[in-house]
């Protein structure tokens, strides 16, 4: 049997974090032409095309888009292992920035596994609004940040998950029934607010902010207590939330990507390994 490198993989996926190879070259310590060869040799080891290359970008193919969560996984696998039996060499900090709702249901799984394979990094987390976390990174006062898609400032950044934000009420509630429409959202900047009162706006449906709380928890205290509705991930609808039925004619949100992005620091690259893998073991995967 052949054996996939881990340089070609470590190669493939700084190309697929930098979008060129020449910045991933820069990364690996390789020159671009020797990089070139690499994916040569892993797309010929393989048997398909990993990436459509053009003047001015590399883009992942679908078979590309597979290997790269099979790369991560290879590659947290090998820096886990020497971790354990030699122990991580990386020392300092690592200021860390996420909007509140990330901050408070995946950033804590992330700094507990993080603390086991990188002990001697000392991890700050700054949690805020999806706009002022950006703000934190882009002034560089955040090695690493999470934020979504809407109005994003940061283009090289790495795209985490997708899911689809639904209309949430109490169940068997009776506030979606009300005119205008009360509903809870987050606080300005947040990508999920936006989204919520575009879509109400273009469907021309009065509504009127009945709760405002800067986590997806306050948000859902709200919907509980049949205040409101609220814009939330389709995910969370179970038990005393269910989703508002579609017969009531609300608008569709559409789904919100989470990306995460990091200042190539060496500290920040390997968390960002670490999340990589951590999300390939997950359901959003």
């Amino acid at each position: 049997m052949r054996t996939i490198s881990l340089d070609m993989a470590r190669t493939f996926a700084a190309i697929c974090d930098t979008g060129s190879f020449r910045l991933a070259a820069n990364r690996v310590n390789r020159s671009p032409s020797a990089v070139s060869l690499q994916v040569a040799k892993l797309e010929e080891l393989l048997n398909c095309e990993l990436l459509h290359r053009d003047a001015r970008k590399v883009t992942l193919t679908q078979a590309g888009e597979q290997f790269l969560g099979y790369a991560r996984r290879l590659l947290s696998l090998n820096d886990e292992t020497l971790s354990k039996f030699r122990g991580s060499t990386l020392s300092g900090h690592l200021r860390l920035a996420a909007p509140h709702d990330l901050g408070i249901s995946t950033v804590p799984a992330l700094l507990k596994r993080f603390a086991v394979t990188h002990p001697n990094i000392c991890v700050e987390v700054r949690l805020d609004a999806c706009d002022a976390a950006q703000d934190l990174f882009g002034s560089g006062n955040a090695q690493v940040v999470f934020f979504s898609e809407q109005n994003s400032r940061i283009r090289a950044a790495r795209k985490l998950y997708t899911e689809e934000l639904c209309w949430l009420q109490a169940t068997d509630g009776a506030a979606v029934q009300n005119t205008p429409l009360p509903i809870a959202v987050s606080e300005k900047g947040c990508s999920w607010r936006d989204a919520a009162l575009a879509a109400l706006d273009q469907a021309a449906i009065p509504y009127r902010v009945a709760y405002s709380s800067d986590t997806s928890a306050g948000q859902l205290a709200a919907v509980r207590a049949d205040l409101a509705i609220a814009a939330l991930p389709k995910a969370i609808a179970k038990n005393d939330v269910s989703l508002v039925s579609s017969e009531l004619g609300l608008p569709s949100i559409g789904n919100v990507t989470t990306f995460m992005a990091h200042d190539d620091s060496k500290n920040a690259v390997a968390f960002a390994a670490h999340v990589e893998a951590h999300l390939a073991e997950s359901p959003y995967r």
